[in-house]
């Protein structure tokens, strides 16, 4: 094993392209200065093809968690009924940071690895008609499923006057958005997902209807006030020092992003996780998620005849290959693959192909090359199509 060589496949942070980690090793520019507005020029309008939006996208320095509680503060006037979708440990971060605003919380739990039910919400949601926000995870990084927001957007709509509030935090960039299309309210995302960046950026996007819930809301805040940088965007600029580094490297990922053309880049991760999924199968080794419902950007695993952190630390153990574990209950129980962003084929039949080594390692019986086989097949089929 080469001591500098990490391997990370975990969903985030994900691998940095090298032509973004030499974008951002520019020299430092002044965040007032022309270079930054020719900068945020070049960013911010090929910021809305990735969300699907006409509107305003504001980058913001700050973690994806620093998205949600903006999204909270701003789309929340203070004592609102809110409704949050629990799918999972980033659904129940929502309800959290809602309780800290002591807002009036309705929650709907779904069972870990199942998908939100879109007639469930309909039901609440009309049995509930003071509900002004309803909150949910597109992609709930801790299970691996992709929630139908499409869907979900067209039933709350219909359903009540509340507005939506997405968590895409560990996907847009790697899954289709179509804010406007599907009637999103506010999308928010962070950097170290599929936007192949270091931690340290968030994006959020309102609609226009959001916009004037937004201007009217009484609800105390400072930085994260939206209506301050929707201001300053006005002036291609930003109220609060930006993080330029990670915007130069911002610059680059949606080079990279536009070269591929977005079409290829969600493919891409369509591939990855059914190749994934498939060499699972191929091992007898079960899946949290069903196939329907599984997200193209991370697979989580739940093995019922070995150990996951044995195979975990396996695998680091030999080839610095980094997977993550489970969270909340299902620690120890769930292992989870990620592949998203900087992430190809190529690295998914390299992962398959190291985890088979680390199970005989630990003793499980397999076929080695089978799961292997298995991805090649898939990518092979996809090829054809």
């Amino acid at each position: 094993m080469l001591k500098d060589q990490h391997i990370l496949r975990i969903p985030g942070p994900s691998p940095i392209p090298p032509s973004v980690g030499r974008a951002m090793n520019q020299t430092m520019i002044g965040h007032r200065g022309k270079e930054t507005k020719e900068l945020l020029e070049r960013i911010l309008p090929k910021l809305k093809s990735v969300f699907g939006t006409k509107q305003d996208v504001i980058p913001v320095a700050g973690s994806g968690t620093a998205g949600l509680e903006m999204a909270v503060s701003n789309a929340a006037h203070p004592g609102d009924d809110v409704l949050v979708i629990v799918s999972g440990a980033f659904g129940d971060r929502f309800a959290k940071i809602c309780d800290a605003f002591q807002l009036k919380l309705h929650r709907i739990d779904v069972e870990w690895g199942d998908t939100i039910d879109p007639q469930a919400v309909q039901e609440y949601l009309q049995a509930h008609p003071e509900i002004k926000v309803v909150f949910a995870t597109y992609c709930e990084t801790s299970t691996g499923i992709l929630n139908p927001i499409e869907q979900l957007a067209k039933t709350i709509h219909e359903s009540s006057d509340a507005l939506f509030v997405v968590d895409g935090v560990s996907c847009l960039g790697g899954v289709e958005a179509n804010m406007d299309e599907w009637g999103v309210d506010i999308y928010v995302t962070g950097s170290q997902k599929a936007f192949m960046l270091p931690a340290g950026l968030m994006f959020i996007a309102a609609s226009e209807r959001a916009w004037k819930v937004i201007e009217d809301n009484p609800q105390p805040r400072f930085y994260l006030d939206m209506r301050v940088y929707r201001k300053n965007l006005e002036k291609v600029s930003t109220p609060y020092t930006p993080a330029l580094s990670l915007l130069f490297g911002l610059d680059q990922v949606l080079n990279l992003l536009e070269e591929e053309g977005l079409e290829n880049v969600y493919h891409r991760h369509i591939v990855m996780r059914d190749m994934t999924r498939a060499a699972f199968k191929a091992l007898d080794i079960p899946l949290l998620a069903a196939d329907e419902d599984a997200s193209p950007t991370v697979t989580a695993v739940r093995p019922a005849d070995f150990d996951s952190e044995t195979l975990r630390s396996a695998v680091k153990e030999h080839f610095n290959l980094t997977m993550a574990g489970g969270q909340q209950h299902l620690k120890g129980s769930i292992f989870r693959v990620g592949h998203m962003g900087y992430c190809s084929p190529a690295d998914v039949l390299q992962t398959i192909s190291l985890i088979e080594i680390g199970l005989v390692k630990i003793g499980k019986d397999i076929q080695l090359g089978k799961g292997v086989q298995a991805a090649q097949e898939i990518y092979l089929q996809q090829e054809e199509k």
